[in-house]
C-alpha cells in the first residue's frame, strides 16, 4: 500500500503524508501546492527545485547540542502545509516555483556536502521539508550511506506513517512549536496542535536528536502559564534535557504586532528552565540564556555569542569536565571556534 496517497473515487486522490489528508481532484494540488495529483498518484512539483542554498553554523538551524561549533550545507525549496501569517519566509513558504528552475540532483548536493568545510552533513529547512518528501528522502538516504548527517527543521506536521520513514534517515530533528493551545495553533497556522505533539513524541522516542523552537509573539502565545505548560509537558512527555529555544519575533508578512522585548523573552526563558535543562533565547543580542551551563554543577560549558562559541569546561567526549555530567551526546572534540 502505498504510505503517501489512497485513491477516492472518480479521478480523486487523498495525500496522506501530513495530517491535512486533502482530497486532491485531477490536475490540483493540496493545501501545500506542490503535490499534484497526476494521472491518479502524487507528483512532487518541487523534486529538486532548490530555493535555497547555504553552508551555515549548525547553531542556525537552531541546534545547539548537535556537533556544536560545526557547519551544515542547508538547503529548501518552495511550499509548506500551514499557513503561518508571521512566518519569516513567506516568500518561499507561501508561494511555490516549479518548471523554471534547474532540477539539482541527489549527488551534486552529497559532493558538496562533502568538500564545505567543517560540514558534517545536509539540513533540509528554509521552507516546510516534510511536504518536499520524496526529494529529502532520496538526498538524506545517500548522503547517510556517505557518513553525512542529515537534519531536518520543520513544523512536525506529519502523518505517522511518513514521520516513520523520515525518522529513518533523519539525525537530528528541530520541530517549531508555534503555541500550546490548540486555538491557538488554529488561529496562527490553519493546523491543528495534537499530531505536533504526536510527532515529537514520536521523535523522542526514536532516539533521534531532537530540540524545538517557539516563536513568542506578543498576545498569542506569550502568556506565562502557556510558556509553562509547554515546558513541562517538553519536560514529562520528551525529556528534561530536551533543549527548548524562545525565539524573538519581528513584524513579518502578514502580522505587524510589535516585536517581542528582549525582557520578556528573558522572563520566558526564566520561567521554562523551571522544568526544563536547556533553554535557549533566540534573535537576541546577548544573555544569560546563551549559554550552556551544567544542569548538575551549573558550571558554564559553552560561551555563545551569536553564531559563535567557545567551548570550556568540557572533556573530549561533550561531558561537563566538574563533574562528569553528559552535555553533548554529539560531540567533536575541535569544531569551529571552539580553538579561539
Amino acid at each position: 500500500m502505498n504510505t503517501l496517497y489512497r485513491r477516492q473515487s472518480g479521478d480523486k486522490i487523498q495525500c496522506i503524508l501530513c495530517p491535512h489528508n486533502c482530497i486532491i481532484a485531477e490536475g490540483r494540488t493540496g493545501i501545500c501546492g506542490v503535490r499534484k495529483n497526476n494521472g491518479g498518484r502524487i507528483e512532487l512539483l518541487t523534486y529538486g527545485v532548490i530555493s535555497g542554498y547555504a553552508l551555515d553554523p549548525i547553531e542556525k538551524k537552531p541546534l545547539y547540542h548537535f556537533f556544536p561549533g560545526t557547519n551544515i550545507l542547508s538547503i529548501g525549496s518552495y511550499g509548506c502545509n500551514m499557513r503561518c501569517d508571521f512566518c519569516q519566509n513567506y516568500h518561499i513558504s507561501q508561494r511555490v516555483a516549479s518548471g523554471f528552475t534547474p532540477v539539482t540532483g541527489a549527488e551534486k548536493i552529497i559532493s558538496d556536502a562533502q568538500v564545505s568545510l567543517n560540514n558534517i552533513g545536509i539540513a533540509f529547512t528554509y521552507n516546510e521539508p516534510v511536504i518536499w518528501f520524496e526529494y529529502v528522502r532520496d538526498v538524506a538516504t545517500r548522503a547517510r550511506n556517505k557518513g553525512l548527517k542529515t537534519v531536518m527543521v520543520s513544523n512536525g506536521y506529519v502523518n505517522p506513517g511518513p514521520l516513520e520513514e523520515i525518522i529513518s534517515f533523519t539525525d537530528a530533528f528541530n520541530i517549531d512549536l508555534k503555541a500550546f493551545t490548540n486555538a491557538g495553533y488554529r488561529r496562527l497556522t490553519g493546523a491543528g496542535l495534537k499530531p505536533v505533539r504526536e510527532s515529537l513524541k514520536m521523535i523522542a522516542k526514536s532516539g533521534r536528536h531532537l530540540e524545538i523552537t517557539t516563536l513568542i509573539i506578543p498576545g498569542q502565545n506569550d502568556s506565562e502559564d502557556e510558556i509553562d505548560e509547554e515546558a513541562r509537558w517538553i519536560a514529562g512527555e520528551l525529556g528534561k534535557d530536551i533543549p527548548l529555544h524562545l525565539s524573538r519575533y519581528f513584524p513579518m508578512y502578514k502580522r505587524e504586532d510589535p516585536a517581542t522585548t528582549g525582557a520578556a523573552i528573558m522572563h520566558l526563558a526564566e520561567i521554562a528552565s523551571g522544568s526544563l535543562d536547556y533553554v535557549y533565547t533566540g534573535n537576541i543580542a546577548s544573555g544569560s540564556f546563551q549559554d550552556t551551563r551544567c544542569p548538575v554543577c551549573n558550571k558554564t560549558v559553552t560561551r555563545r555569542t551569536g553564531y559563535s562559541l567557545k567551548l570550556i569546561n568540557l572533556d573530549r567526549f561533550g561531558n561537563c569536565a566538574s563533574c562528569g555530567t553528559g552535555i553533548y551526546r554529539h560531540f567533536t572534540y575541535f569544531p569551529r571556534s571552539a580553538q579561539n
